[in-house]
C-alpha cells in the first residue's frame, strides 16, 4: 500500500499561475473581503494534512470491514465517526457554503482541489460530504426562507447531512415513471409515500440527521416535483422532533465504494415541503445535480492522481529485467519504454484533467460572484459547455487511468496488498452515477452545443484560440492544437445541419464528439501549462515541457479518431440490431 500524497505544487501552480486565481480573487469584491492566495494555499496545507493522515487510512479497512445493515440501522466502518467529527470541527464541509448559513463562502476553485484530495485519498469517505454539499446548493437556490433558516446551518456545520433521492427501480435515467407521492396537506406540507434506490448516503451513523430531497408526482399530475425531507422532524429551533416515516429497506451488494452507504430508502406518509415550484421538481434538482456532476469528475480526477503516485513509485521501486545495454543487473521497472508510455500517459491526461476542472470551477465562481452581468452571463453559459465533459471526460480517462496504473504493477495489480485493484473497483462507478456518461455527452452535444447553433461553443473556442496565440510555444504545436478545435466547429456545423433529416444522428455520435473535444482540449492546456512554468524551477518547468510534448506528440491525435467516428455518421449504430443479439 502506498500512502496518499496531495499533489499541492501542481495544485498552487495551477490556481496562481494557469488560472490566475490571485488576480480574479482581488477584482471580485465579494471574494476580496475573505480569500486571498496566502489563505488559499493554507487551506490546500491542512487539507492535504488532513487527507493522508486522516482520510487515507479509512480506504483500506473500510473497503475491507464495508458498511453494514442490522436492525434498520446503517453502520459506516470503523474510524469514519471518528474522522467525520474531526472533519466537522474544522467547518470543511462547509468550505464553499453561503456565509449567511454558516458557510466559509470560499470559491469553487479552492474547494474542488480539497475535494480532489478527498477523493484521492478515500473514496467511499468523501462521498457523505459531497452529498450533504450538493444538498444545501440545492435547499439555498429554490428553497423558502424559513427551509434556509431551518436546514442550511445544520447541512454546512455537518452535524446533518444531505442525500439526492430521484431513482426508483422502474425509473433510472428515464424519470418520468417516477411512482413516489406527494399528498398535500393543510399546513403547507406534504406527506409522501413510495421507494427509492441507488441512494447515496442515504441513511448512516454519522450525523443525527439525514435530509433528503425526494422526486415525487403530485395528485392528478404528470409532472414531478421536489421535497425536502428530513429522516427526523425538526422543530423551530432545529431540534429533533421524533421519527418522520422514512427508514432504510436494506443497503446495496455493491463492486466498490464499499465503505460508502448506498440504500434502498422508503417513505411511508414521511412529512416534506416543497422546493421551488410545484411539477419543476427536475429543474431544482439540476442545480444539485449539476454540483454533483463536477464533483463526480473530480472523483475521477482524484483517483487518476492516486493511480498516478501508486504506479510511479512501484514502477521505481519494482526492480524486473534489465536496461537496454545495462548488462545482467537487475533494473526497476520505470527503465522500460511500455512502462514509461503509461507513466507519461497517466500524467498527461492527470494533469491536463486537473486544469479542465479549475477551470470550470472558475466560470462557476465568475457566475456566482461576478459583480459584471454580462462576464456572469458568457460564465454560465460556459459552466453549462464544460460541466457534462468535466464529469465524462474525467471519469472515463480516470477508469483508464486506473486500468492502466494497474498494468504497470502487472500481477502484483490484480491482488488485494497492492492496492491498486480497489481503486479500479472504486472508480468504476463514477462513469454510471449522476447520469451515465452516455447521457453527459447527449447533453453536452445536443443541448450545449446545437442548442444555440454552436454559438457558446465558437465564442468559447474563439477565446481559447486567441489565448494559444498568445503564448511563447512551440508553433507546430500551437497549430496542431488549433487545428483540432477548428474541426470541432466544422463537424458540429455539419451535425447541425443534419440533425433534422437524420433524428438519430446526435444520440450515435455524441460520445465520440465528446471526446473529440475533451482530448482537444487537453491540448489547449498543454500549451498554456508549459508556457507558464518558465517562471517555477528548472525541473518543473522541464517536465511540464516535456509531459506537453508528449501528450500532443501521442494523445492529441485521439481527437481526430473520434471527430471520424462523427463524421462517419450513424450508420450501422442505429439499424434495427435487436433480432441480432
Amino acid at each position: 500500500m502506498y500512502p496518499y500524497e496531495a499533489p499541492l505544487d501542481e495544485m498552487r501552480f495551477l490556481l496562481d499561475k494557469v488560472f490566475d486565481a490571485r488576480q480574479m480573487w482581488a477584482e471580485i469584491a465579494p471574494l476580496a473581503e475573505h480569500i486571498d492566495m496566502d489563505t488559499a494555499l493554507a487551506i490546500l496545507d491542512e487539507s492535504a494534512n488532513l487527507s493522508k493522515n486522516l482520510v487515507y487510512p479509512l480506504n483500506r479497512s473500510g473497503d475491507e470491514q464495508g458498511v453494514s445493515f442490522a436492525d434498520g440501522q446503517v453502520i459506516t466502518p470503523e474510524g469514519y465517526q471518528q474522522a467525520y467529527q474531526e472533519f466537522v470541527d474544522g467547518g470543511w464541509i462547509g468550505l464553499c457554503g453561503e456565509l449567511d448559513f454558516g458557510g466559509m463562502g470560499m470559491p469553487k476553485m479552492l474547494g474542488l482541489l480539497v475535494d480532489e484530495m478527498g477523493y484521492g485519498a478515500c473514496n467511499a469517505f468523501t462521498l457523505y460530504n459531497s452529498l450533504t454539499a450538493g444538498a444545501a446548493l440545492c435547499i439555498h437556490a429554490h428553497g423558502t426562507d424559513e427551509l434556509k433558516q431551518t436546514f442550511l446551518p445544520k447541512l454546512y456545520s455537518g452535524e446533518w447531512s444531505g442525500a439526492m433521492d430521484m431513482t426508483e427501480p422502474q425509473a433510472g435515467s428515464d424519470l418520468r415513471n417516477i411512482r413516489t407521492k406527494a399528498e398535500p396537506q393543510d399546513d403547507d406540507s406534504y406527506l409522501i409515500t413510495g421507494s427509492k434506490i441507488f441512494i447515496t448516503g442515504g441513511d448512516h451513523d454519522l450525523t443525527e440527521n439525514v435530509i433528503h430531497l425526494v422526486l415525487a408526482k403530485l395528485p392528478d399530475s404528470n409532472g414531478l416535483s421536489l421535497f425536502l425531507v428530513p429522516k427526523f422532524t425538526v422543530n423551530s429551533d432545529q431540534s429533533i422532533a421524533g421519527p418522520n416515516g422514512v427508514t432504510v429497506g436494506s443497503i446495496e451488494h455493491k463492486m466498490g465504494l464499499k465503505g460508502s452507504a448506498t440504500c434502498v430508502m422508503n417513505y411511508d406518509n414521511a412529512r416534506g415541503f416543497l422546493i421551488g415550484k410545484a411539477n419543476r421538481g427536475l429543474v431544482c434538482m439540476f442545480t444539485m445535480m449539476n454540483y454533483e456532476r463536477l464533483a463526480i469528475g473530480i472523483q475521477g480526477l482524484g483517483c487518476s492522481q492516486a493511480a498516478y503516485q501508486m504506479a510511479g513509485t512501484y514502477a521505481k521501486e519494482r526492480l524486473q529485467g534489465q536496461a537496454v545495454g545495462g548488462g545482467d543487473q537487475q533494473a526497476p521497472l520505470i527503465v522500460h519504454g511500455d512502462v514509461r508510455r503509461m507513466l507519461l500517459t497517466i500524467a498527461s491526461l492527470t494533469e491536463a484533467g486537473r486544469a479542465l476542472a479549475l477551470h470550470t470551477g472558475q466560470q462557476l465562481d465568475l457566475a456566482k460572484f461576478s459583480q459584471d452581468d454580462a462576464i456572469k452571463a458568457k460564465a454560465s453559459r460556459y459552466v453549462g459547455l464544460l460541466t457534462p465533459v468535466a464529469k465524462a471526460f474525467l471519469t472515463d480517462r480516470g477508469l483508464d487511468v486506473a486500468i492502466m496504473a494497474q498494468q504497470v504493477f502487472g500481477g502484483h495489480g490484480y491482488i488485494r496488498e497492492s492496492g491498486i485493484e480497489q481503486l479500479v473497483r472504486d472508480t468504476r462507478i463514477a462513469q454510471i452515477y449522476e447520469g451515465t456518461n452516455g447521457i453527459q455527452a447527449l447533453d453536452f452535444l445536443g443541448r450545449k452545443v446545437l442548442g444555440d447553433n454552436l454559438e457558446t461553443l465558437q465564442q468559447f473556442i474563439d477565446e481559447v484560440i486567441q489565448e494559444i496565440d498568445a503564448l511563447d510555444v512551440n508553433a507546430t504545436h500551437a497549430l496542431a492544437v488549433k487545428e483540432r478545435l477548428q474541426a470541432l466547429i466544422k463537424s458540429g456545423i455539419v451535425i447541425n445541419q443534419q440533425k433534422l433529416e437524420s433524428p438519430h444522428l446526435v444520440n450515435a455520435v455524441a460520445v465520440d464528439y465528446l471526446d473529440a473535444f475533451g482530448y482537444a482540449i487537453y491540448g489547449y492546456y498543454w500549451l498554456k501549462m508549459s508556457a507558464l512554468a518558465t517562471s517555477e524551477t528548472l525541473s518543473f518547468k522541464q517536465r511540464k515541457q516535456a509531459i506537453a510534448d508528449f501528450y500532443i506528440n501521442k494523445l492529441l491525435a485521439k481527437s481526430d479518431y473520434h471527430l471520424a467516428q462523427v463524421n462517419s455518421g450513424e450508420h450501422t449504430i442505429m439499424a434495427p440490431l435487436a433480432e441480432w443479439f
